[in-house]
């Protein structure tokens, strides 16, 4: 996941996350990238620092300070909304996640098969998850079988 500092054609600033660098061109190329503020696609990178470290301080990096703020000069606006409405977005796909995952079957690499034999009445329903290829999980799918993955979250690769 990258983090691009982003800035529209009317000056507002905001940033957001991207699976890669090429993932934020191919998305600006299509027009999905648009300030939250005014809804412009026409969006470019802001300059911004970036954050190097070094082979002796690899694993052990301190996160950026964050700026110092008093309850009275807390931000607000339309980019403290968005980053809240991230994090309440976040909140909710985790809940689901974790409600999944206490509620269902952990049938691990077996998913397609055991899918497969619900699905054709060889064995009774009931709710699992596992993995899947995502050939294995187009398969599934074109056989009339409803999957969906997990929710994952940028934090969940680290």
């Amino acid at each position: 996941m990258i983090r691009y500092a982003l800035r529209c054609d009317r000056d507002h600033d905001f940033e957001s996350w991207f699976q890669s660098s090429s993932a934020y061109d191919s998305q600006v190329k299509r027009k999905l990238v648009t300030c939250p503020i005014c809804g412009s696609a026409k969006v470019e990178k802001a300059i911004m620092a970036p954050r190097i470290v070094g082979k002796k301080g690899r694993g052990r990096a301190s996160p950026p300070p964050e700026p110092a703020t008093t309850p009275e000069a807390a931000p607000s606006g339309p980019t403290s909304l968005l980053m809240a409405q991230e994090k309440e977005l976040r909140t909710k796909l985790k809940e689901l996640r974790d409600h999944i995952v206490k509620n269902a079957d952990n049938v691990g690499e077996r998913f397609a098969n055991e899918a497969r034999a619900m699905h054709y009445g060889d064995k009774e329903h009931r709710p699992i998850y596992g993995e899947a290829s995502p050939e294995e999980a187009k398969s599934l799918i074109d056989e009339g079988i409803e999957v969906s993955p997990l929710p994952t979250l940028p934090e969940d690769r680290n």
